[in-house]
This record gives C-alpha cells, structure tokens and sequence, in this order.
C-alpha cells in the first residue's frame, strides 16, 4: 500500500500544482488524509506549499470538542500562518512576508519551516486571495500545494479553488456501509457532470455571468429574468421556458425547489446548465428520479476528483472493517484511487 501511495502522490505532483482536501463530514477523516500526505511527500522530496480554507490543526475540534490530529509539516515547507497562532507552533517558523489577507484571528504569515514539528495552519477566506496566495507560494518555489478545508466547506471543492480536489468520506457518514457508498458515490457523480460544450449557449452564459441571473437560452439569445436564484422561482422559470429553448442557466443553489412546478415535459426537454457542480443539492435517491425521467444538466466546470481516502472509524464508536470498506468504495468508484490512510 505505501508504494501504492508513494506512487500516486508523485502522480498527482506531475499532474496537478494545487489539490483541496474535502471532507463529506466532519470527522471523515480529512486532517488525517492531510497528514499522510504531507509526510510522503517528505519521503519523495516534493516541497509543498500548505493553506486551509479556515483555521486547522488545532488539538480540539473548535466546534465539536472532540480530539483532532495536529498538522505535523517538515523542514522547507511553506505554510500560511496568522500572526495570534504563530507563537503556538512546535515548529520552528521562519517568517517570509506577511501577507496582505487578513482573518479573525490576525494577518496571514507566509512562513518557511525551519524546523520541523506541528503547526496549527490558516488561510484566506476568499477564493480570489487563496489562487493569488498559492501563486505566492509557488514563487517561493513549491511543487504542490495542499489546501485544506475547514468545518465541512464542501464550497472549497470549486474548481476555482484547485485543480482537483482528494475527497475524504468514512464511517462518520452513517453506521449504513451500503449508504457511506452510495452518498460518496453520489458526490462524485455529481462532481464529474459534464461540461457544456462549446456553443452558441456557452458564450451567451459566460457573457452573462457576472450579473448572476437566470438565463433562458433561446437559440442565439439569453432572456436574462430578474431573478437572483431559483429557490422559489420555478413557476417563473417555466413561465419563460417555450418550444425555442435549449438552455436554462440557474447560478445559484439548484434543489429540488428550483424545478418543482416545471412542467415534466419541458424538464425533459430542456438542458440546465450550472456554474460548478458544488450548486448542487439534491440527494442521491431525488437525483437518481430525476435522472430516470431524463433530466439533462450540466456545467461551466466540473471537479476532478484525484482520490478518495476512507476513515472506517467513526467518533463515536463504531467501524467497519478496513479492507470491506476500501474494496466497496473501490468497486463503487472503478477510475478514482481510493486510500485507506488509517491502516
């Protein structure tokens, strides 16, 4: 297995420069993905560039009160710390810049690792400043660079944020083996929707999109409605659906509401197209319906999912068996690796 993963982790370094780390839940096992990660990539000499979406690597969970594992990082890597926990590292940190991004609990530190030992890590808030930050971290002469969620963000999976993201699932989910399966499966599905392809309908969206509002493509045209989001919005949305569109453009939250009152028949008809596949909350047995009844949709980005890691234990108690776990979430998901990393 350690070759396996030695293996993998130089793979995704050659493929890809920055990868989140999602976590399903909280307690799936994320911190603990992080950490091995962090540590083979000592082992194959990949200098990495480490930032999280929030505050991470503190003992205790801030939210929950239950023990988390800390970020351990090695000598010469670059990581983002503010300045009120800079004092509370075991590591030896040596200060490069203080940056220009500001969070609760002070300025953001780029800092280099002089000597190695636990850190608790921070990062900016926004997608714009985390790009423009690990851009920084890149000049300073990193291979690849983690970044971490925090407090269940599935919003970091955005393909704004990285180039593809690890996603962390495990028994937390449910004491249900067959559940932990289909529901990690389900965000996959979604998060490899398909892209809509080059098109009238395309440029017309992405003409648009900075006024975030629903589009109706019709044809060679986008009726742009005075609507921010569909939550509510469906009979209007189907009110402006006729026999000439193609195309309904919703960029905000898609749930179930969003569709209630279309009509079956223009649902089938037309293709809705979304942002990113993190818009999407619908669950697994509601998507899997809508599907069956020929529901298209798409979006301007999908997510590329490198691996899978697994946590067969959960918080409060109870496991699933090691091995089970992996081959079920290997056989559910055939193309993704998938990495026990508590074995």
């Amino acid at each position: 297995m350690k070759d396996f993963i030695m293996g993998l982790l130089y793979d995704l370094s050659t493929k890809y420069k920055t990868l989140s780390i999602v976590g399903m839940a909280k307690n799936a096992g994320k911190t603990t993905a992080l950490n091995y990660l962090i540590e083979e990539a000592d082992d194959e000499g990949i200098r990495l560039g480490i930032t999280s979406t929030g505050r991470d690597g503190e003992t205790q969970d801030l939210v929950t009160g239950t023990e988390k594992p800390k970020v351990f990082l090695y000598e010469d890597t670059i990581v983002s710390v503010p300045t009120q926990l800079y004092d509370l590292a075991d590591a030896g940190l040596e200060i490069i810049k203080k940056s220009e991004y500001r969070t609760s609990i002070g300025d953001l530190l780029l800092c280099r690792v002089a000597d190695s030992g636990y850190v608790q890590i921070a990062g900016p808030v926004a997608t714009v400043h985390t790009k423009k930050m690990c851009q920084e971290m890149f000049d300073m002469g990193c291979q690849l660079i983690l970044i971490d969620g925090a407090i269940d963000r599935k919003s970091i999976a955005s393909p704004e944020t990285s180039d593809a993201i690890i996603l962390s699932t495990g028994a937390v989910l449910s004491r249900n083996l067959k559940k932990v399966i289909e529901d990690t499966a389900h965000i996959v599905e979604l998060y490899s929707l398909p892209e809509l392809e080059a098109c009238t309908a395309r440029q017309l969206i992405t003409e648009h999109m900075d006024e975030d509002k629903i589009m109706v493509i019709k044809k060679d045209r986008a009726d742009i409605l005075d609507l921010t989001t569909g939550l509510g919005s469906s009979r209007f949305i189907d009110e402006a659906i006729d026999d000439d569109t193609d195309y309904v453009y919703i960029p905000g939250a898609f749930t179930n509401s969003v569709i209630a009152d279309i009509n079956p028949a223009k649902l089938k008809r037309v293709n809705f197209v979304l942002k990113d596949p993190t818009k999407i909350f619908i669950n697994q047995m509601d998507f899997g319906q809508l599907r069956k009844k020929k529901f298209k949709v798409s979006v301007m980005k999908n997510i590329e999912v490198a691996a899978v890691t697994v946590n067969p234990i959960a918080p409060s108690g109870y496991s699933f068996d090691h091995q089970v776990l992996r081959d079920a979430m290997q056989k559910a998901l055939p193309d993704i690796p998938v990495i026990d990393v508590r074995i």
